[in-house]
Protein backbone atom coordinates (compact mmCIF):
# COMPACT_ATOMS: atom_id res chain seq x y z
CA UNK A 1 0.00 0.00 0.00
CA UNK A 2 2.93 2.03 0.57
CA UNK A 3 4.51 1.72 -3.22
CA UNK A 4 1.28 2.80 -3.88
CA UNK A 5 0.91 6.09 -2.28
CA UNK A 6 4.39 6.46 -3.44
CA UNK A 7 3.60 5.79 -7.00
CA UNK A 8 0.77 7.61 -7.24
CA UNK A 9 1.50 10.56 -5.25
CA UNK A 10 5.02 11.15 -4.85
CA UNK A 11 5.77 13.69 -7.25
CA UNK A 12 5.15 17.17 -8.51
CA UNK A 13 1.42 16.30 -9.11
CA UNK A 14 0.78 14.45 -6.21
CA UNK A 15 1.46 16.66 -3.32
CA UNK A 16 3.50 19.17 -5.16
CA UNK A 17 -0.41 20.07 -6.31
CA UNK A 18 -1.65 20.52 -2.95
CA UNK A 19 -3.39 17.05 -2.16
CA UNK A 20 -3.83 15.76 1.54
CA UNK A 21 -4.48 12.08 2.67
CA UNK A 22 -7.98 13.20 3.57
CA UNK A 23 -8.77 13.51 -0.22
CA UNK A 24 -6.93 10.22 -0.69
CA UNK A 25 -8.31 8.40 1.45
CA UNK A 26 -11.99 9.90 -0.35
CA UNK A 27 -11.09 9.02 -3.70
CA UNK A 28 -9.77 5.52 -2.66
CA UNK A 29 -12.98 4.58 -1.12
CA UNK A 30 -15.27 6.26 -4.67
CA UNK A 31 -12.77 4.04 -7.13
CA UNK A 32 -12.71 1.00 -5.05
CA UNK A 33 -8.82 1.26 -5.02
CA UNK A 34 -8.44 0.00 -1.44
CA UNK A 35 -10.13 -3.37 -1.72
CA UNK A 36 -7.23 -4.86 -3.59
CA UNK A 37 -5.32 -4.67 -0.30
CA UNK A 38 -7.95 -6.94 2.20
CA UNK A 39 -7.25 -5.20 4.89
CA UNK A 40 -9.73 -3.52 7.49
CA UNK A 41 -10.39 -0.02 6.60
CA UNK A 42 -8.61 1.49 9.75
CA UNK A 43 -5.46 -0.31 8.58
CA UNK A 44 -5.15 1.11 5.19
CA UNK A 45 -6.56 4.78 6.27
CA UNK A 46 -3.78 5.09 8.79
CA UNK A 47 -1.19 3.34 6.45
CA UNK A 48 -1.96 6.09 3.47
CA UNK A 49 -1.60 9.15 6.22
CA UNK A 50 1.48 7.66 7.29
CA UNK A 51 2.74 7.74 3.54
CA UNK A 52 1.94 10.60 3.04
CA UNK A 53 2.96 12.40 5.63
CA UNK A 54 6.87 10.72 4.71
CA UNK A 55 6.20 12.56 1.10
CA UNK A 56 5.55 15.93 2.75
CA UNK A 57 8.32 15.25 4.74
CA UNK A 58 10.93 14.77 2.13
CA UNK A 59 9.35 17.45 -0.08
CA UNK A 60 10.09 19.60 2.37
CA UNK A 61 13.66 18.98 3.01
CA UNK A 62 13.82 19.83 -0.83
CA UNK A 63 12.17 22.78 -0.30
CA UNK A 64 15.07 24.01 2.33
CA UNK A 65 17.86 23.46 -0.29
CA UNK A 66 15.27 25.27 -2.61
CA UNK A 67 15.70 28.13 0.05
CA UNK A 68 19.21 28.11 -0.65
CA UNK A 69 19.79 28.39 -4.07
CA UNK A 70 16.73 31.48 -4.03
CA UNK A 71 19.08 33.41 -1.75
CA UNK A 72 22.39 33.08 -4.12
CA UNK A 73 20.24 33.82 -6.92
CA UNK A 74 18.34 36.47 -5.66
CA UNK A 75 19.35 39.94 -2.76
CA UNK A 76 15.88 41.39 -3.67
CA UNK A 77 12.98 41.11 -0.49
CA UNK A 78 10.46 41.21 -2.31
CA UNK A 79 11.13 38.47 -4.97
CA UNK A 80 12.43 36.25 -2.41
CA UNK A 81 9.72 36.78 -0.30
CA UNK A 82 7.22 35.87 -3.27
CA UNK A 83 8.83 32.82 -3.72
CA UNK A 84 9.44 31.64 -0.12
CA UNK A 85 5.17 32.66 -0.19
CA UNK A 86 5.05 30.03 -3.46
CA UNK A 87 6.65 27.09 -1.91
CA UNK A 88 5.16 27.31 1.79
CA UNK A 89 1.80 27.17 -0.26
CA UNK A 90 2.82 24.77 -2.57
CA UNK A 91 2.55 26.92 -5.80
CA UNK A 92 6.14 26.21 -6.60
CA UNK A 93 4.85 24.52 -9.38
CA UNK A 94 3.50 27.40 -11.13
CA UNK A 95 6.70 28.75 -11.71
CA UNK A 96 9.32 27.60 -13.66
CA UNK A 97 12.70 28.26 -11.79
CA UNK A 98 11.01 26.82 -8.61
CA UNK A 99 9.39 24.06 -10.54
CA UNK A 100 13.17 23.02 -12.28
CA UNK A 101 14.59 23.62 -8.94
CA UNK A 102 12.01 21.06 -6.88
CA UNK A 103 12.45 18.51 -9.51
CA UNK A 104 16.61 19.03 -8.79
CA UNK A 105 16.10 18.66 -5.34
CA UNK A 106 13.14 16.27 -5.37
CA UNK A 107 12.66 13.07 -7.11
CA UNK A 108 9.83 10.49 -7.15
CA UNK A 109 10.97 8.38 -3.77
CA UNK A 110 10.79 4.36 -3.40
CA UNK A 111 8.95 2.71 -1.06
CA UNK A 112 11.31 0.53 1.10
CA UNK A 113 9.36 -0.44 4.36
CA UNK A 114 6.99 -3.53 3.87
CA UNK A 115 7.11 -4.30 7.82
CA UNK A 116 5.22 -1.80 9.42
CA UNK A 117 1.71 -1.01 10.37
CA UNK A 118 0.26 1.76 12.56
CA UNK A 119 -2.65 1.53 14.98
CA UNK A 120 -5.01 4.14 16.01
CA UNK A 121 -4.93 4.94 19.94
CA UNK A 122 -8.32 4.09 20.01
CA UNK A 123 -7.92 0.78 18.38
CA UNK A 124 -5.70 -1.24 20.69
CA UNK A 125 -5.56 -1.53 24.39
CA UNK A 126 -3.06 -3.14 27.06
CA UNK A 127 -4.24 -6.04 29.35
CA UNK A 128 -1.76 -7.04 32.25
CA UNK A 129 -2.71 -11.17 33.11
CA UNK A 130 -2.04 -12.98 36.12
CA UNK A 131 1.47 -12.92 36.50
CA UNK A 132 1.47 -9.27 35.98
CA UNK A 133 2.85 -9.29 32.58
CA UNK A 134 1.99 -6.90 30.13
CA UNK A 135 -0.15 -7.50 26.81
CA UNK A 136 -0.62 -5.41 23.72
CA UNK A 137 -3.94 -5.95 22.01
CA UNK A 138 -4.39 -4.89 18.45
CA UNK A 139 -6.71 -5.43 15.39
CA UNK A 140 -5.99 -7.96 13.07
CA UNK A 141 -7.10 -9.09 9.46
CA UNK A 142 -10.13 -10.30 10.82
CA UNK A 143 -13.47 -8.65 11.97
CA UNK A 144 -13.69 -8.47 16.18
CA UNK A 145 -10.61 -10.49 16.43
CA UNK A 146 -7.71 -9.08 17.88
CA UNK A 147 -3.71 -9.62 18.00
CA UNK A 148 -1.96 -10.05 21.39
CA UNK A 149 1.49 -9.24 21.75
CA UNK A 150 3.39 -9.70 25.09
CA UNK A 151 5.14 -6.60 26.20
CA UNK A 152 8.89 -6.58 27.88
CA UNK A 153 7.88 -3.96 29.88
CA UNK A 154 5.03 -2.58 32.85
CA UNK A 155 4.35 0.59 30.96
CA UNK A 156 1.44 0.70 28.52
CA UNK A 157 1.99 2.42 25.19
CA UNK A 158 -0.16 4.93 23.99
CA UNK A 159 -1.99 7.18 21.26
CA UNK A 160 -1.06 6.00 17.80
CA UNK A 161 1.12 2.82 17.46
CA UNK A 162 3.77 1.74 15.13
CA UNK A 163 4.12 -1.50 14.76
CA UNK A 164 7.74 -3.09 13.36
CA UNK A 165 8.29 -6.82 12.57
CA UNK A 166 11.78 -7.35 12.94
CA UNK A 167 13.82 -10.86 13.10
CA UNK A 168 10.93 -12.18 14.42
CA UNK A 169 10.32 -9.32 17.56
CA UNK A 170 7.70 -6.97 17.69
CA UNK A 171 8.66 -3.19 17.99
CA UNK A 172 5.99 -0.90 19.52
CA UNK A 173 6.64 3.09 18.82
CA UNK A 174 4.81 5.51 20.28
CA UNK A 175 5.19 9.27 21.17
CA UNK A 176 5.69 10.41 25.28
CA UNK A 177 5.52 14.29 25.85
CA UNK A 178 8.61 15.08 26.22
CA UNK A 179 7.92 18.27 29.17
CA UNK A 180 6.92 14.87 31.32
CA UNK A 181 11.06 13.26 30.78
CA UNK A 182 13.06 14.29 33.92
CA UNK A 183 15.77 16.08 31.70
CA UNK A 184 13.11 18.22 30.63
CA UNK A 185 13.35 19.45 34.32
CA UNK A 186 16.61 20.48 34.06
CA UNK A 187 17.27 24.46 33.80
CA UNK A 188 19.45 25.62 31.33
CA UNK A 189 22.48 27.72 32.20
CA UNK A 190 22.85 31.86 31.32
CA UNK A 191 25.46 32.34 28.80
CA UNK A 192 25.60 32.11 25.44
CA UNK A 193 28.17 29.88 23.87
CA UNK A 194 29.17 28.76 20.60
CA UNK A 195 29.85 24.64 19.35
CA UNK A 196 31.63 23.03 16.47
CA UNK A 197 30.88 19.13 15.18
CA UNK A 198 33.76 17.45 15.39
CA UNK A 199 34.58 13.72 14.85
CA UNK A 200 37.17 12.78 17.55
CA UNK A 201 34.27 14.18 19.93
CA UNK A 202 30.57 15.38 19.66
CA UNK A 203 30.71 18.80 20.59
CA UNK A 204 33.57 22.14 20.98
CA UNK A 205 32.48 24.95 22.79
CA UNK A 206 33.56 28.48 22.12
CA UNK A 207 35.31 27.93 26.39
CA UNK A 208 37.59 25.66 24.70
CA UNK A 209 35.37 22.44 26.32
CA UNK A 210 35.36 19.31 24.83
CA UNK A 211 31.89 17.24 25.22
CA UNK A 212 31.22 13.44 24.03
CA UNK A 213 35.01 12.71 23.89
CA UNK A 214 34.52 9.18 23.30
CA UNK A 215 32.61 9.52 19.64
CA UNK A 216 35.89 8.93 17.68
CA UNK A 217 36.30 5.71 19.19
CA UNK A 218 33.01 4.63 18.45
CA UNK A 219 33.03 5.44 15.37
CA UNK A 220 36.59 4.60 14.34
CA UNK A 221 35.88 0.67 15.92
CA UNK A 222 32.51 0.09 14.48
CA UNK A 223 33.60 1.64 10.62
CA UNK A 224 36.40 -0.69 11.09
CA UNK A 225 34.32 -3.60 12.15
CA UNK A 226 31.96 -3.62 9.31
CA UNK A 227 34.78 -3.76 6.98
CA UNK A 228 36.38 -6.69 8.23
CA UNK A 229 33.21 -8.26 8.66
CA UNK A 230 31.87 -7.65 5.29
CA UNK A 231 35.13 -9.02 3.81
CA UNK A 232 34.52 -12.35 5.18
CA UNK A 233 30.88 -12.08 4.38
CA UNK A 234 31.84 -11.25 0.56
CA UNK A 235 34.50 -13.87 0.74
CA UNK A 236 31.31 -16.61 1.82
CA UNK A 237 29.04 -15.05 -0.65
CA UNK A 238 31.44 -16.08 -3.34
CA UNK A 239 32.52 -19.52 -1.93
CA UNK A 240 28.80 -19.86 -1.95
CA UNK A 241 27.80 -18.02 -5.93
CA UNK A 242 30.68 -20.83 -6.86
CA UNK A 243 29.19 -24.22 -5.62
CA UNK A 244 25.77 -23.22 -6.92
CA UNK A 245 27.18 -22.26 -10.49
CA UNK A 246 28.82 -25.93 -10.29
CA UNK A 247 25.38 -27.31 -8.90
CA UNK A 248 26.40 -28.20 -5.30
CA UNK A 249 23.01 -26.10 -4.06
CA UNK A 250 22.89 -27.91 -0.84
CA UNK A 251 26.51 -26.12 0.37
CA UNK A 252 25.18 -22.91 -1.38
CA UNK A 253 21.88 -22.64 0.80
CA UNK A 254 24.09 -23.77 3.94
CA UNK A 255 26.23 -20.83 3.71
CA UNK A 256 23.19 -18.33 2.89
CA UNK A 257 21.30 -19.90 5.36
CA UNK A 258 24.04 -20.06 8.47
CA UNK A 259 26.37 -17.89 7.51
CA UNK A 260 25.31 -14.71 5.71
CA UNK A 261 21.86 -14.14 7.80
CA UNK A 262 21.58 -10.56 8.88
CA UNK A 263 19.59 -10.59 12.22
CA UNK A 264 22.74 -10.01 14.36
CA UNK A 265 24.41 -7.63 12.09
CA UNK A 266 21.10 -6.15 12.41
CA UNK A 267 21.07 -6.18 16.39
CA UNK A 268 24.46 -5.05 16.64
CA UNK A 269 23.68 -1.79 14.46
CA UNK A 270 20.88 -1.01 16.46
CA UNK A 271 22.74 -1.07 19.86
CA UNK A 272 26.11 0.94 17.91
CA UNK A 273 23.02 3.25 17.39
CA UNK A 274 21.73 3.35 20.90
CA UNK A 275 25.50 4.18 21.96
CA UNK A 276 25.52 6.88 19.69
CA UNK A 277 22.48 8.30 20.05
CA UNK A 278 23.13 8.21 23.81
CA UNK A 279 26.65 9.55 23.72
CA UNK A 280 25.77 12.47 21.56
CA UNK A 281 22.49 13.55 23.86
CA UNK A 282 24.55 13.42 26.68
CA UNK A 283 27.29 16.02 25.14
CA UNK A 284 24.74 18.37 23.96
CA UNK A 285 22.85 18.02 27.72
CA UNK A 286 26.36 19.04 29.13
CA UNK A 287 26.54 22.06 26.68
CA UNK A 288 22.77 23.38 27.79
CA UNK A 289 23.92 22.97 31.80
CA UNK A 290 26.09 26.08 30.76
CA UNK A 291 24.43 27.75 28.03
CA UNK A 292 21.10 29.91 27.80
CA UNK A 293 21.87 30.69 24.02
CA UNK A 294 23.61 27.91 21.67
CA UNK A 295 25.24 29.15 18.54
CA UNK A 296 25.37 26.00 16.15
CA UNK A 297 26.31 25.63 12.18
CA UNK A 298 23.87 24.61 10.34
CA UNK A 299 24.16 20.56 9.98
CA UNK A 300 21.49 19.85 7.42
CA UNK A 301 23.58 21.74 4.47
CA UNK A 302 25.95 18.68 2.78
CA UNK A 303 29.77 19.04 3.22
CA UNK A 304 32.33 18.10 0.86
CA UNK A 305 35.55 18.02 0.83
CA UNK A 306 37.74 19.14 -1.73
CA UNK A 307 40.63 17.39 -0.89
CA UNK A 308 41.56 13.90 -1.59
CA UNK A 309 41.39 11.22 1.60
CA UNK A 310 41.84 7.88 1.74
CA UNK A 311 39.54 4.76 1.53
CA UNK A 312 39.43 4.47 5.04
CA UNK A 313 39.08 8.00 6.18
CA UNK A 314 36.22 8.31 3.81
CA UNK A 315 34.69 5.25 5.19
CA UNK A 316 34.57 6.55 8.53
CA UNK A 317 33.48 9.48 7.66
CA UNK A 318 30.42 8.17 6.33
CA UNK A 319 29.45 7.01 9.60
CA UNK A 320 29.25 10.92 10.78
CA UNK A 321 26.81 11.52 12.63
CA UNK A 322 25.94 15.03 12.03
CA UNK A 323 21.86 14.01 11.91
CA UNK A 324 21.75 12.96 15.32
CA UNK A 325 23.84 15.99 16.81
CA UNK A 326 21.19 18.33 14.78
CA UNK A 327 18.46 16.07 16.35
CA UNK A 328 19.88 16.29 19.79
CA UNK A 329 20.75 20.31 19.55
CA UNK A 330 17.15 20.69 18.00
CA UNK A 331 15.22 18.64 20.96
CA UNK A 332 17.27 19.50 24.01
CA UNK A 333 17.37 22.81 23.60
CA UNK A 334 13.37 22.75 23.41
CA UNK A 335 12.73 21.40 25.93
CA UNK A 336 15.11 22.94 28.54
CA UNK A 337 14.20 26.18 27.53
CA UNK A 338 17.78 27.26 25.70
CA UNK A 339 17.28 29.45 22.11
CA UNK A 340 19.15 27.51 19.52
CA UNK A 341 20.78 29.65 17.02
CA UNK A 342 22.31 28.59 13.45
CA UNK A 343 24.86 30.37 11.72
CA UNK A 344 26.60 30.10 8.64
CA UNK A 345 29.76 27.37 8.55
CA UNK A 346 31.38 28.84 5.73
CA UNK A 347 35.41 29.05 6.76
CA UNK A 348 34.86 28.90 10.32
CA UNK A 349 37.29 26.20 10.68
CA UNK A 350 39.94 27.95 8.28
CA UNK A 351 40.21 31.27 9.80
CA UNK A 352 41.75 32.62 12.72
CA UNK A 353 39.35 33.93 15.06
CA UNK A 354 41.78 37.16 16.20
CA UNK A 355 42.52 38.73 12.71
CA UNK A 356 40.16 37.07 10.75
CA UNK A 357 42.62 35.75 8.25
CA UNK A 358 42.40 32.18 6.09
CA UNK A 359 45.28 29.92 8.04
CA UNK A 360 46.71 26.98 7.11
CA UNK A 361 44.62 23.47 8.91
CA UNK A 362 46.41 20.54 9.86
CA UNK A 363 45.26 18.06 11.79
CA UNK A 364 43.68 19.83 15.24
CA UNK A 365 45.64 22.76 14.53
CA UNK A 366 45.35 25.96 12.79
CA UNK A 367 48.07 27.96 12.06
CA UNK A 368 47.51 31.50 11.68
CA UNK A 369 50.53 33.51 9.24
CA UNK A 370 49.63 36.55 10.49
CA UNK A 371 48.83 36.42 14.00
CA UNK A 372 51.86 33.57 14.18
CA UNK A 373 49.58 31.63 16.79
CA UNK A 374 48.77 27.72 16.65
CA UNK A 375 45.27 27.45 17.63
CA UNK A 376 43.28 24.20 18.50
CA UNK A 377 41.45 23.82 15.91
CA UNK A 378 37.61 23.14 17.19
CA UNK A 379 38.01 25.52 19.84
CA UNK A 380 38.82 28.15 16.96
CA UNK A 381 36.17 26.84 14.81
CA UNK A 382 33.58 27.62 18.09
CA UNK A 383 34.39 31.01 18.82
CA UNK A 384 34.15 32.18 14.45
CA UNK A 385 29.99 30.19 15.29
CA UNK A 386 30.01 32.33 18.41
CA UNK A 387 31.17 35.28 16.70
CA UNK A 388 29.34 34.85 13.58
CA UNK A 389 25.39 35.17 15.22
CA UNK A 390 25.89 38.62 15.59
CA UNK A 391 27.63 39.42 12.01
CA UNK A 392 25.65 41.82 9.72
CA UNK A 393 27.40 40.88 6.38
CA UNK A 394 27.42 37.00 6.46
CA UNK A 395 23.85 35.51 6.87
CA UNK A 396 22.88 31.99 6.93
CA UNK A 397 22.27 31.16 3.22
CA UNK A 398 25.63 33.72 2.21
CA UNK A 399 27.27 31.55 -0.73
CA UNK A 400 30.80 30.69 0.30
CA UNK A 401 32.23 32.37 -2.23
CA UNK A 402 30.50 35.66 -0.76
CA UNK A 403 31.95 35.06 2.61
CA UNK A 404 35.51 34.26 1.69
CA UNK A 405 35.68 37.76 0.08
CA UNK A 406 34.14 38.94 3.17
CA UNK A 407 36.83 37.76 5.38
CA UNK A 408 40.10 38.47 2.51
CA UNK A 409 39.08 42.11 2.61
CA UNK A 410 38.31 42.58 6.43
CA UNK A 411 41.61 40.76 6.99
CA UNK A 412 43.18 43.26 4.20
CA UNK A 413 42.12 46.33 5.83
CA UNK A 414 44.43 46.47 9.20
CA UNK A 415 47.46 46.02 6.16
CA UNK A 416 46.45 49.05 3.95
CA UNK A 417 46.89 51.44 6.76
CA UNK A 418 50.04 50.51 7.58
CA UNK A 419 52.38 53.34 6.45
CA UNK A 420 55.32 50.93 4.36
CA UNK A 421 55.29 47.41 3.96
CA UNK A 422 58.34 46.63 6.09
CA UNK A 423 56.99 48.97 9.09
CA UNK A 424 56.09 45.86 11.30
CA UNK A 425 58.47 45.13 13.91
CA UNK A 426 61.35 42.70 12.55
CA UNK A 427 61.50 39.19 14.18
CA UNK A 428 64.74 38.38 16.71
CA UNK A 429 67.33 36.83 15.39
CA UNK A 430 66.05 37.06 12.02
CA UNK A 431 63.52 34.13 12.74
CA UNK A 432 59.91 33.71 13.41
CA UNK A 433 58.42 32.54 16.52
CA UNK A 434 55.31 30.76 16.84
CA UNK A 435 53.21 30.60 19.65
CA UNK A 436 50.91 27.67 21.09
CA UNK A 437 47.89 29.42 22.32
CA UNK A 438 44.28 27.94 23.60
CA UNK A 439 41.58 30.52 24.58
Amino acid sequence: MRSEVWQRYGSIGGVGGGLRDRQVRDQWLADGVHEQFGVLANAWKETVRDAMADIAASMAVAKAEVRRTINRRTAEADERKQMYAALRADRWADDAFLARQMRKCWRRGKNRTHNQIIVRADKHHSIADARGRLWLAVPGLQRQQLVRIPLNTTVAPTGTLRLILRNGRVEVHYQIDAMTMRTSQRACGHGMLGVDKGYSEVLTDSDGNHHGAGLGQLLTFESDHRKDKNRRRDKLRSIAGSARRRGDHAKADRITRNNLGTAKRSLRRARWKAIVRTETFSAVHRVIDNAGTVVAEDLSKAFGSRKPLGKDINRRLAGWTKGITAEALKNVSERRGSALVHVNAAYTSQACHRCGSLGRRSGDRLHCAHCRVVWQADVNAAINILQRAGDPDIALYTPHQRVKQILQERADRPRVRLPTQDSSPAWPGGERIIRSAQP
